[in-house]
């Protein structure tokens, strides 16, 4: 039985890990996060508190459970935050993967570190596995740096970039942009939607699919982990208000640059997702197949 051990395990995407090893049995889970363990389910997995970018807590949470691989997860994703709070961006985003390069290299252990479509400008979106990062905000350099750290000083890598994350986890502390654009639109109240940024919106479980799949097939390299469909952020509202049946003429149109944020956002990524589909099997929901399973996910708490 191959030990797995996850950070983040308390977020969207760790949450989705927890719960799928859960189902597939057969492999000796560690979970850990920062503080309590926020998950519902319990039992079938060890939970250990693990503060990332604390160096030697990772050390010792490492080498006591000698995992056969560790799945990255944990990091700070506010777009904005780490454009104004750089010193603990670098701390969770940067220091932390060096930790964790580290520590595998002495175990041994496979790595599968998750990164982002935010490495590129989105000058030139959907991006193929070898396109050459090029950040337009400090998030987006801050996980660049962090890949490349994995590529040059890690022994045995993979790196799942995904893109715009969405679903339902239990204790949720954050929101996404499906949740919001269901909550804003069921309040009826006039919302303003960005136009000119283009995504393909990954389903939490679809990338923590992706994760196991690089983790059983012991892959290595760079894999593009997102969504199918390619689309504006305003017709994902849209797309979101008609799966609900819900007004589409309180969406508002608005530019990027309308919205006055502290950091600068790519306006085309998307990604070509042939080598994952080839190499690891991996097949995403559609979009509106992805709102399904997150409905049937939401009447479950209601």
């Amino acid at each position: 039985m191959k030990t797995l051990l996850i950070t983040g395990s308390n977020g969207l995407l760790g949450q989705k890990i927890v719960y799928a090893v859960l189902k597939r049995g057969n492999i000796r889970l560690i979970a850990t996060a920062r503080g309590n363990n926020r998950l519902i389910e319990t039992r079938g997995y060890i939970y250990e508190p693990m503060d990332i970018t604390n160096k030697a807590e990772v050390e010792r949470v490492l080498a006591l459970y000698k995992p056969d691989c560790v799945i990255h997860t944990a990091a700070m994703t506010n777009v904005d935050a780490c454009e104004t709070d750089r010193e603990n961006c670098v701390q969770q985003n940067v220091h932390s993967v060096q930790y964790l390069v580290e520590s595998c290299n002495k175990l041994n252990a496979h790595l599968v570190h998750v990164s982002t479509d935010f490495i590129f400008d989105g000058l030139n979106g959907p991006y193929r596995e070898d396109a050459e990062p090029s950040p337009v905000s400090y998030y987006g350099w801050s996980k660049a740096e962090a890949e490349r750290i994995v590529k040059e000083q890690s022994n045995d890598w993979a790196i799942l970039r995904t893109i715009l994350v969405y679903g339902v986890v239990d204790n949720m502390s954050r929101s996404n942009v499906v949740l919001w654009a269901k909550g804003a639109l069921e309040k009826g109240q006039a919302i303003n939607v960005v136009n000119d940024q283009f995504r393909m919106p990954t389903l939490a479980e679809d990338l923590a699919e992706g994760c196991l799949l690089a983790f059983e097939k012991h892959a290595n390299g760079v894999f593009n982990i997102s969504g199918k469909d390619y689309m504006s952020v305003i017709e994902l509202v849209e797309r979101v208000a008609d799966f609900y049946g819900l007004d589409k003429s309180i969406i508002r149109p608005i530019s990027s640059e309308g919205l006055s944020q502290p950091a600068k956002r790519p306006p085309r990524t998307g990604f070509d997702l042939t080598k994952s589909r080839q190499v690891l099997g991996y097949e995403p929901h559609s979009f509106e197949e992805g709102l399904a399973v997150l409905e049937a996910q939401l009447s479950l708490v209601r």
